[in-house]
């Protein structure tokens, strides 16, 4: 199918976006923004927030990998489990029980100032990297296969999807996010369950056949039992576990979809349900790439990782199946961002400018404020994509998880402290408590050969920051301030 077309095809589902975020952001006003006036239907948010944790490098990578890892993904999705069970259950209903629209408040309650504010910094640093990591991802392929070929450049394909996102968020924020990202989960799964029927169909394989196939070829092996190994099972699932709980239950982005449902039990409902929708679809991507990769060698397909996927579709899929990839790709591509960055504008003007703090301020100076503040947030997005292709990485997922152990250890080690302890803290030496777990994590990551032999840090690192973020607030501690109720 010739790029032109394609071209078309994405601006026709932008047009549809823009649609969408013109029917719901009418009306709108900053609460609109923030938590979507507190109606958000449960089964949509759950449904869309399919799309938002998937996004482009699920799409991608998470196919690619089953190469190297097997199914071995599964031992984090397994974790993953536990992990959303945890929020459903223990971090919703403290949210709820305090009313806020910015989860980091609970900090300011429980613990004081300014672990509030490191809280918000470190969620602003984390979703920053991540999102940027993944919206590089889905860029560099629209770019590659499409644009290249029209001779448009990396830089102003980067700017004009930044800008057609901020387009449609600009006004309704959340509650625009709440139907954006419904759409885009049907064009991810349309395009998911598109490729997995055309590739068993092409190689003649029904459901069983093609695993026993997989299993031949070593693709379908989930277990790693080696203890010394990245991929030991139990790093895996309690790495999955409180990747799942830091990057889901002390993130902005995803509490705010949530908390924008008008109760505590249908934020729970919607919580069950996504998990449910989500180990079926990590699942289908899991067998999608051992698919990819038995027909790889057949077809003479030389790529491999972040490049088999889109290489397999573009040059043997027909061009009904290009096209339903390119909607599903796109479709991957804005939950990566448009999200991201109505959360990240949300935080900073709530938690760092405190506007809500701000009585003085008019509904049209919060308005104003919170109009620059996402523009700023548009325009850190582009330089950081930019700058993660000079970087370049051959399989991103690991350069986010790899990221997220630095930088949501802090956020884990906060909520802990606060969740499982009735201590207070010495304010003032709070955030060097909170630096110290990232630094000190760097520290043996860096020099973990010299210090543990052949044990090798994998995603474990993450829990090992918390902890000791959690152990410096230890130190720091103090037994809990009179007439402040611990919030556990």
């Amino acid at each position: 199918m010739s790029s032109a077309i394609l071209f078309f095809v994405v601006l026709v589902y932008f047009a549809l976006l823009l649609g969408v975020a013109w029917l719901t952001s009418r009306n709108a006003n900053n609460d609109s923004f923030f938590i979507g006036n507190k109606n958000s239907n449960w089964m949509l948010v759950a449904f869309g927030m399919v799309g938002t944790t998937l996004s482009g490098v699920t799409f991608i990578s998470v196919p690619g990998a089953v190469g190297r890892d097997g199914f071995g993904y599964l031992q984090i999705v397994l974790g993953y489990t536990l992990g959303y069970i945890a929020v459903a259950y223990v971090l919703l209903p403290l949210y709820y029980r305090l009313q806020l629209t910015s989860i980091y408040h609970y900090l300011d309650v429980r613990l004081g100032r300014r672990a509030y504010q490191s809280g918000a910094a470190f969620f602003i640093v984390s979703r920053t990297l991540g999102a940027t990591a993944r919206l590089y991802l889905v860029v560099s392929i629209l770019q590659a296969t499409i644009l290249d070929s029209l001779g448009v450049p990396f830089w102003a394909t980067n700017l004009v999807i930044l800008l057609m996102i901020l387009l449609y968020t600009y006004e309704g924020g959340v509650k625009t996010i709440v139907w954006t990202d419904t759409l885009q989960t049907t064009g991810m799964l349309l395009g998911l369950v598109s490729c997995v029927t055309w590739l068993m169909h092409s190689m003649d394989l029904g459901f069983l056949d093609s695993l026993a196939q997989m299993d031949a070829h070593g693709l379908a092996r989930v277990l790693t039992l080696d203890m010394d190994s990245p991929a030991y099972f139990w790093k895996q699932v309690l790495a999955g576990m409180f990747i799942t709980i830091a990057m889901t239950g002390m993130d902005q982005e995803m509490m705010q979809k949530n908390i924008s449902v008008s109760t505590v039990g249908n934020a729970q409902k919607n919580m069950v349900t996504l998990t449910l929708i989500l180990i079926g679809v990590l699942s289908l991507f899991l067998y999608l790439g051992g698919l990819l990769h038995l027909y790889a060698p057949a077809a003479g397909v030389a790529a491999a990782g972040d490049k088999l996927f889109p290489a397999v579709v573009m040059g043997h899929m027909p061009g009904v199946i290009q096209l339903i990839f390119f909607i599903a790709l796109v479709s991957a591509l804005f939950p990566s961002a448009d999200g991201a960055i109505t959360a990240l504008t949300s935080s900073f003007c709530i938690d760092i400018l405190g506007l809500q703090r701000r009585p003085a301020l008019s509904e049209r100076q919060r308005t104003s404020w919170r109009h620059r503040v996402h523009l700023g947030f548009c325009a850190l997005f582009l330089l950081l994509v930019m700058l993660f292709k000079w970087l370049d990485s051959a399989s991103m997922i690991g350069v986010i998880l790899k990221l997220a152990g630095y930088t949501y250890g802090p956020l884990l080690g906060l909520f802990a402290f606060g969740i499982l302890t009735r201590r207070g803290v010495l304010d003032r030496w709070v955030p060097l408590a909170v630096l110290a777990g990232p630094l000190l994590c760097w520290l043996l990551d860096r020099y973990q050969e010299l210090l543990f032999g052949s044990y090798r840090l994998g995603l474990e690192l993450l829990i090992i920051n918390g902890l000791l973020v959690m152990g410096g607030l230890f130190l720091i501690s103090v037994p809990q301030r009179e007439g402040v109720k611990a919030l556990a």
